[in-house]
């Protein structure tokens, strides 16, 4: 049985594997035809956390894919409060044939996996965003048409995108930087996984205060609120610290004339990206929400070994 929590579980062949799934997908897709790879399945999600691109990519990549999404909703489960995520996990593989969470924490997808008889996918958790990553990947493939000896640049907090992100770098063979404030780097056993994979693929990876040396030379500048659900109290003082790193058209100049610029959404127009910048020439932003269909169809069918 196969679980989607983190990249990082992937091998370097997976990831390609799943990519590749996608492009496939969304090949067919494009040219009208029916793709019932997961004709009469169910997928259960639940959430603990509102989502826009969650919701409807999931629900509408089931129904695309021939099966059907039933939602749950952070009031009907009210995961390890009402009742454990053990048994949750046990209950609901009765009913359906894969799992996608939302979730706060990482260890209530972790255990959700751990307990459940079908596959679990991590919709996002405060250590990772692998659907986010594996969209955002198959955005730069259509963008650059190959990872090897791209650079990759991303501004801001090093949080859970930023992880997903390095970590599929790494699995690509692609190189990766992140320029954040002293205090809100990526944690240093995050850092190491990196480091590891890099280590296979080849990939150069660096961490920096400086978003200007950042984003020299970049095939892709990537950004993220500054402030993510569950940081409301710090989002004042985020403010003052965060502005040096917006992506604006000043440090696109430093970039590589076809650089391409992503942010898995939602903007907060104005402080991490300007307006300018996210509906430029060289935007990828809603490429890259409309991947989010094509990544976790590629997903959803790979998990169910459905292809």
């Amino acid at each position: 049985m196969k679980h989607f929590l983190t990249l990082a579980d992937l091998t370097s062949e997976q990831m390609h594997a799943i990519l590749d799934l996608a492009v496939r997908i969304k090949t067919v897709w494009k040219a009208g035809e029916d793709t019932p790879y997961l004709k009469g399945k169910v997928l259960g999600m639940i959430f603990q956390k509102p989502s826009l691109r969650t919701r409807v990519s999931f629900d509408v990549a089931m129904l695309q894919l021939g099966g059907n999404a039933l939602y749950l909703s952070p009031d009907e489960i009210q995961l390890g409060k009402r009742e454990s995520v053990a048994d949750v996990a046990r209950v609901i593989s009765r009913y359906v044939n894969v799992v996608m969470a939302r979730v706060f924490a990482h260890a209530d997808v972790v255990a959700l996996a751990k307990y459940a008889t079908v596959p679990v996918i991590n919709g996002l958790s405060d250590y990772s965003h692998p659907c986010q990553g594996m969209a955002d990947f198959l955005t730069i493939l259509e963008h650059k048409g190959s990872f090897k000896g791209k650079k990759l640049a991303y501004l801001g907090d090093g949080n859970n995108v930023a992880t997903s992100l390095l970590y599929g770098a790494t699995l690509l063979g692609m190189d990766f930087t992140i320029a954040s404030p002293k205090g809100y780097e990526l944690h240093p056993a995050i850092w190491e996984i990196g480091r590891r994979l890099a280590g296979e693929s080849g990939s150069k990876i660096e961490a920096t205060t400086d978003p200007l040396a950042a984003v020299r030379d970049a095939d892709v500048i990537y950004t993220d609120t500054w402030t993510s659900m569950g940081q409301e109290a710090e989002a004042e003082q985020r403010r003052k610290i965060f502005p040096p790193y917006r992506v604006d058209e000043a440090k696109l100049a430093l970039a590589k004339p076809d650089v391409i610029v992503m942010h898995c959404l939602p903007a907060h127009r104005g402080e991490e990206i300007t307006d300018a910048v996210a509906d430029g020439p060289h935007s990828a932003i809603f490429d890259q929400a409309e991947n989010r269909l094509h990544a976790q169809k590629a997903i959803l069918v790979w998990v169910l070994d459905a292809n």
